[in-house]
């Protein structure tokens, strides 16, 4: 496990890392493109075997449900927001989709686009309709701090176009995505093998 560092956007996020994934290297890195941009440059310094970029996310199709977990296949920038192009390929997704799987998660994989805000409402199916599975403000700048290591993204639905995060009955979504990020954690740092 020490040998994989682990990228957290938020403070609750690396919370949830570390409850569930006992001795994880956990790194708060912020939310959005700039901190991530920022902390990609102290990531890539940082001694480790891999990078491992764990967090919550949004789904973008009407099958995402709070608690699916989505393994990243790959990160990329949202082409039309004027940031500089971001496309980076994952690592170890079929050895991490299976493992979550296997502990019980609902569990897909494809592309994660980034964005500078929140993505809700139409901003959300243009997303989808460009071919990404989910969307988050972090994956893809924080790419850069693998530095030529293995590269993993895991991220975990918090809400969807059905299960938007502002309405009323998202508490008990939240709920559930929290449990399927520290059960998701900790098997995926078990599980990858960065140099298998």
């Amino acid at each position: 496990m020490s040998q994989i560092v682990v990228a957290a956007p938020l403070a609750l996020e690396q919370a949830l890392i570390r409850s569930g994934a006992r001795g994880a290297h956990v790194r708060k890195t912020g939310m959005g493109p700039d901190k991530s941009l920022a902390a990609a440059a102290r990531l890539a310094r940082e001694p480790g075997a891999a990078l491992l970029v764990l967090g919550f996310c949004g789904g973008l199709d009407a099958q995402s449900r709070p608690g699916e977990v989505i393994v990243a296949e790959e990160v990329l920038a949202a082409a039309d927001e004027g940031h500089e192009p971001v496309r980076a390929q994952c690592d170890g997704v079929a050895q991490l989709t299976t493992a979550i799987r296997a502990g019980g998660s609902v569990v897909r994989s494809g592309p994660i686009v980034g964005v500078a805000k929140i993505a809700t409402g139409e901003r959300r199916e243009q997303l989808r309709a460009a071919g990404a599975l989910a969307v988050d403000m972090e994956s893809a700048w924080l790419s850069a701090g693998a530095a030529g290591r293995p590269f993993a993204v895991v991220r975990v639905v918090l809400d969807s176009p059905s299960h938007e995060l502002f309405r009323p009955q998202a508490l008990a979504g939240a709920l559930r995505a929290a449990g399927a990020l520290r059960r998701a954690s900790a098997i995926a740092l078990q599980s990858w093998d960065p140099g298998g």
